[in-house]
């Protein structure tokens, strides 16, 4: 049961192109003249009798004339892409085989737009009569639509043709680019092996500069080693130098003794040993004389002590009599003080009696 719709289906399907077929279908006179009139000479008993090559030829007549595509023309694409696929086997491919494929890619194309969806290989290399009134029917009612679209057609047609120019323009920017690239990676190559050159270089130069500078080092720490030797030799030099310039100098002192004869010399120097003798008797006296000296200057500086301590003490017993004058001036002017009110005790005891005795009553006036 399940079965049955689809196959139903496919009939109707199948009895719709059946008619679509037989309304699109044209007598085969009719075809041989329409292909005859595109300037190939062709007749029903051809379309009856197909041959592979004649069709082919009238197949490319037809996308020259809808499409202005033929095997000429897709040569330089089908030529890149087979560079691109087959760069190391370029001829596996015959040019011929190269540029029929590219022509079938388009013919399905245009014949698609025509209507035939299952175009093949097959229609190419062993046609039948009954696909070949199919198809020549198909393009010739597409020709026919296409001249009443010619209008349309022909500003497609500038279009393509515009777009075709601007392909080939980059097609030949594209190789111009290509062998600019092909130059480029030349010249990188060896750019390259250069570069390599001078990087081994710099690695030489790297490694004798790295020996220079340890060199340099050492070199530096053998002048720092030689500086310093060299001060102490010139130090020792000096000293050197100095002794030799002394020694020039007592040489120079003991010459004119040389010179001289043993008996002179013996007498110069009894005479040294007697001014010398005679030097230390004089050193021994002022040693004495400096012993008494600094004998003297003990006692003086004893004395000088006890004088001082001594004129200390007369201060203070200077002192104290400038007090004691004092305190004597201080009594007698007590001593004065006190003669004067003795006298005057005395007179009044020797003037008491009398007033007493002039004045009895004023006495007891008074006590009362």
């Amino acid at each position: 049961m399940s079965l049955a719709p689809s196959s139903q289906q496919q009939n109707r399907g199948k009895k719709k192109e059946e008619e679509s077929d037989s309304f699109m279908r044209l007598p085969d006179k009719e075809i041989a003249g329409c292909i005859s009139d595109i300037g190939v000479p062709f007749t029903a008993a051809d379309l009856l009798k197909p041959n592979p090559l004649q069709i082919q030829m009238i197949f490319e007549w037809f996308a020259e004339l809808l499409t202005n595509t033929t095997r000429d023309t897709v040569d330089p694409a089908m030529r890149a892409a087979s560079e691109d696929i087959c760069e190391d086997y370029p001829d596996i491919v015959p040019a011929e085989t190269r540029n029929l494929m590219g022509f079938y890619v388009s013919l399905r194309k245009l014949l698609f737009e025509c209507g035939i969806t299952d175009f093949s290989f097959q229609d190419l290399y062993k046609p039948t009569h009954d696909r070949l009134v199919k198809i020549f029917s198909y393009i010739i009612n597409f020709v026919r639509f296409r001249e009443s679209q010619t209008q349309v057609i022909d500003e497609h047609f500038n279009k393509a043709e515009t777009t075709k120019v601007r392909i080939e323009t980059l097609y030949m920017e594209n190789q111009e680019m290509e062998s600019r690239l092909d130059e480029l990676k030349r010249n990188r190559k060896a750019m390259e092996v250069h570069i390599a050159e001078k990087v081994k270089r710099n690695e030489e130069l790297k490694r004798r500069l790295l020996e220079l500078r340890q060199s340099q080092d050492r070199m530096a720490r053998r002048f720092e080693g030689l500086t310093k030797k060299k001060k102490e030799m010139t130090a020792i030099l000096e000293e050197k130098t100095a002794a030799t310039i002394e020694l020039r100098q007592e040489s120079s002192k003991l010459q004119p003794y040389v010179s001289q004869s043993p008996a002179a010399l013996q007498a110069s120097l009894t005479e040294l040993s007697n001014a010398l003798n005679a030097d230390k008797s004089q050193i021994d006296a002022f040693d004495r004389r400096a012993r008494a000296l600094q004998t003297s200057t003990d006692t003086f500086t004893v004395v000088y002590a006890d004088v001082v301590s001594c004129t200390k003490l007369l201060d203070e017993i200077s002192i104290e009599l400038a007090k004691e004058e004092d305190e004597n001036i201080k009594v007698a002017r007590q001593q004065d003080a006190l003669g004067e009110r003795t006298n005057n005790v005395r007179e009044v005891e020797r003037t008491r009696p009398y007033y007493i005795g002039n004045y009895p009553n004023g006495l007891s006036e008074q006590k009362n």
